[in-house]
């Protein structure tokens, strides 16, 4: 005699061995004995073998028709042995009354199982709902094939359109197109934007990484919502200065002037004007909410996304030609050029020039300073800025810019609306030149003058500290030890940062003898802080990326094949000769920083930033080859 039984969810045959009240002692085919309870046994028989008895079942069982079968029941609950001698029309055997259980089993949406060999029929309501689901799945991977299908052969689905943002950044696997997009990803072994680029989604790289930022930090885009222009206060003093700026060409936030008068006898007065918008926007307005939403300029190669909108930078930035509303702080300064004394006004000041760099720098720099300053326009002023800069730089003892660095330039030609048609020019200008330092110390002067005016009063603030050579926010006045100042509060970029602008709102209330927009300890104050802190270095990020990616596009464009590049760091870490671009170059041998490689162009991939080299040799410092190159591939590291 032999048993079908149930075990771990699965059907099985034996033949009793041993038959107990409760249990059977069974012995598989394989010979393998067991115990078995009794309750376990749906069906005891003397034929066929049961090593063919499942076989046989489901073979017949692939011929019952679930539609028929649910058809023949009756809305009870029933056992398979007595509904299998009914469908058959007699007495069913083994195999037959294996393959009903087998036919039962096998279509849950149809019979609901209540027990070991016993069922009941779906209600017609419930099977109607449950065929619709199975129908709409067979539909989604319809859909879903047909998308791979699409993708692979380089077509982009029409479903996919509306969507490539989130398809992109923020996948939902819930989606058919999500899966269909994996589904293409796997069989053609590229990496979603990849295949997504090939299909024509986005128009480029360039593409790609503005809007991965734009849906993270602008997902309702970059316009600005209607507001009202703001209104300067009346009555404000005119100043009796002829304020100018020194900025770069494509500077339009001007945030700074300055100016120069002499005073017999004692020395000279010089003016630090800074912007002020927190004259015309309150604190609370909807202009305000739109700078505490942004809380910064966001600056990438060829473009920027302003804090404030243009009409409102066209009203407070300081341009020449016009008087302009300005916080000034003027220092009195000695023929030693110590500083004696300073006070700061609320005021207009009239801005009779926008110095540029690339006019200035040729005509004031290291050489010509000590060859003789020629005569220029604002010569004498630019003279005695940079000899007061130099003082202060003496007396804190820490240098205002990074001697020898380089900022890099970027002049993209072209629209960016289509980058890949774009040309890019990237020239390098080197930090710590005269105007550098004399704009950097004269801003440092602002920021720790403030600073300190702010925490003397009590008026609570924004300070940048820096101890331990970690650099944060703070609204403790502390020390920032790499300037070697006691406190250090943003102040002198109101239409570009929106910490500036918080400061400088405190900053008026304290002169004009006013209760500030933020107490100290205030939830908004600290609120504040921290976004900004968050946000400011991501946009910096941001910022370093599109950069990266305009130096891949340059290697392209100028057809570089080997270049050179410098040791800067552990690892074989090293800058390329004339681009902001860092990565390490683990084929090269081991060197000091400074020495000189040259490496292959492997390979530049602008959707993920990277670029692959290859060492070639070692550099002296005349340029002649030191060392052979080793053959290796490396894959570049920011």
């Amino acid at each position: 005699m032999h048993v079908l039984y149930e075990e771990d969810g699965a059907f099985r045959t034996a033949t009793i061995v041993l038959d107990n009240d409760s249990s059977l002692q069974v012995e598989a085919a394989s010979g393998k004995r067991s115990k078995v309870k009794t309750a376990n046994v749906l069906l005891r028989y003397s034929e066929p073998a049961p090593a063919t008895l499942l076989d046989q079942a489901e073979a017949l069982a692939s011929s019952i028709e679930q539609d028929f079968l649910w058809e023949c029941l009756g809305d009870g609950e029933f056992a398979f042995l007595d509904f299998a001698d009914e469908y058959f029309g007699h007495v069913a055997n083994a195999v037959e009354a294996t393959a009903l259980l087998l036919a039962l089993q096998a279509a849950p949406i149809y019979f609901h199982r209540k027990g070991k060999g016993r069922f009941r029929r779906a209600p017609s309501e419930i099977l109607q709902a449950a065929l619709a689901g199975l129908e709409k799945k067979r539909q989604q991977a319809l859909s879903i094939a047909r998308m791979a299908d699409e993708l692979q052969a380089g077509s982009l689905p029409a479903e996919f359109a509306p969507i490539i943002g989130q398809l992109l950044y923020k996948p939902d696997r819930n989606r058919s197109e999500t899966r269909a997009l994996e589904a293409a990803c796997a069989a053609t072994g590229l990496s979603a934007p990849q295949l997504l680029q090939r299909c024509g989604a986005f128009r480029s790289p360039h593409d790609y990484h503005l809007q991965r930022f734009l849906l993270e930090y602008f997902p309702r885009g970059t316009g600005f919502p209607d507001s009202e222009m703001p209104a300067l206060p009346a009555g404000l003093r005119r100043a009796d200065v002829r304020a100018f700026s020194i900025d770069d060409a494509t500077t339009t936030e001007i945030d700074d002037a300055f100016s120069v008068q002499a005073l017999p006898g004692l020395g000279w007065q010089i003016g630090i004007h800074i912007a002020a918008p927190s004259l015309g926007i309150a604190p609370g307005s909807p202009l305000d909410q739109i700078a505490r939403d942004r809380l910064s300029t966001v600056y990438l190669p060829g473009s920027k996304i302003t804090m404030l909108p243009d009409p409102v930078v066209d009203c407070f930035t300081l341009c020449s030609g016009r008087d302009c509303a300005a916080i000034s702080l003027y220092l009195t300064v000695t023929s030693d050029f110590e500083i004696s004394a300073h006070e700061t006004r609320v005021e207009v000041v009239p801005v009779v020039a926008n110095l540029r760099h690339h006019d200035i720098e040729p005509l004031f720099n290291e050489s010509t300073i000590a060859a003789g300053l020629p005569e220029f326009s604002f010569s004498g002023e630019l003279m005695t800025l940079w000899q007061l800069a130099n003082a202060c730089e003496g007396r804190r003892g820490k240098p205002s810019a990074m001697q020898g660095n380089h900022d890099y330039n970027f002049r993209i030609d072209g629209d960016l609306a289509d980058a890949e048609a774009c040309r890019v020019d990237i020239s390098a200008r080197r930090r710590g030149s005269p105007l550098d330092k004399l704009v950097a110390e004269l801003m440092i002067v602002a920021n720790s003058t403030w600073g300190g005016l702010l925490a003397s009063k009590g008026v609570a603030a924004i300070y940048r500290i820096q101890a331990g050579g970690k650099v944060r926010m703070s609204t403790s006045p502390q020390a920032h030890e790499g300037l070697g100042v006691k406190q250090y509060a943003w102040s002198s970029s109101p239409l570009r940062r929106y910490v500036d602008l918080i400061n400088q709102w405190q900053l008026v209330a304290c002169l004009n003898g006013d209760t500030p927009p933020h107490a100290a300890r205030s939830d908004a104050l600290f609120a504040a802080l921290r976004d900004f802190e968050l946000t400011y270095a991501a946009y910096a990020e941001f910022q370093r990326s599109m950069e990266r990616y305009w130096c891949l596009r340059w290697l392209r464009q100028q057809g570089v094949e080997t270049i050179t590049a410098a040791i800067i760091g552990r690892d074989n870490l090293v800058r390329l000769a004339g681009l902001p671009l860092v990565l390490r170059v683990p084929s090269a041998p081991q060197l000091k920083p400074g020495e000189q490689i040259r490496v292959r162009i492997e390979s530049i991939d602008e959707l993920t930033l990277e670029l692959s080299c290859r060492y070639l040799e070692t550099l002296t410092a005349g340029g002649e080859a030191r060392e052979e190159a080793s053959d290796g591939l490396v894959e570049a590291i920011d």
